[in-house]
């Protein structure tokens, strides 16, 4: 199925959630890619455990792992109670799929989880719930640096949709999609990160929401 789609130049995004899962969609990608990667950037949509072994995989393939954020702080609490203390190792994990060279979309899983991508931001970070717990974080070593979680649901999101040169930065030529914020994503205590708020949100250079006039309205 995954040759017949690639040869119709459709890219493919397989549900995997599971280690058995992953491989099986990997093994897949790798029979129908013929073990290269394919310039039409198939996926597997969200990646969440995953063996060790098959890690490097994604990078070797070409294959996005398409991956929500929040998950790993919503699942925190069973995750390892389900797959163990060893599968665990491969649950959530965005800092080996990073440093293996995979390219991870992150995005929020809407409806299953709140499509507030601050709190997916957040959860890349922290690995952390919105509770604040753990205090260190669930699997620190996993988390994102704030630019490498950002550009995963902004330039990385577009380049596994292949629109990376209409979408995902502010550049010249490009769509003017952004938003105004009422603190600096950067620079504040990673604790507030999903409490940032939007003040305006533009589309194609036009101004669509302004949190002032959506307040003189009420």
């Amino acid at each position: 199925m995954v040759a017949k789609a690639n040869g119709m130049g459709f890219q493919v995004g397989i549900h995997a959630i599971g280690d058995l899962g992953n491989r099986m969609a990997l093994d897949a990608f790798d029979n129908g890619q013929d073990g290269q990667p394919s310039a039409l950037r198939n996926r597997v949509e969200h990646a969440q455990i995953i063996a060790l072994e098959d890690i490097p995989r994604f990078a070797e393939l070409g294959v996005i792992a398409s991956m929500q954020p929040t998950h790993a702080t919503s699942d925190k609490n069973m995750a390892e109670d389900r797959v163990g203390p060893d599968r665990i190792l491969g649950g959530y994990a965005w800092r080996r799929l990073l440093d293996s060279g995979a390219v991870i979309a992150s995005g929020s899983d809407f409806p299953v989880e709140l499509s507030n991508p601050f709190h997916g931001l957040y959860a890349a970070v922290t690995r952390r719930g919105r509770d604040g717990e753990p205090d260190d974080g669930w699997y620190a070593d996993q988390a994102l640096t704030r630019a490498e979680a950002l550009h995963s649901f902004t330039l990385a999101a577009a380049y596994a949709a292949r629109q990376e040169d209409r979408l995902g930065s502010l550049e010249r030529g490009k769509w003017a999609d952004f938003i105004i914020i009422d603190r600096d994503y950067f620079t504040i205590p990673a604790s507030q990160i999903d409490d940032i708020q939007v003040l305006q949100t533009w589309v194609g250079g036009e101004k669509v929401y302004d949190a002032n006039v959506e307040m003189e309205d009420r």
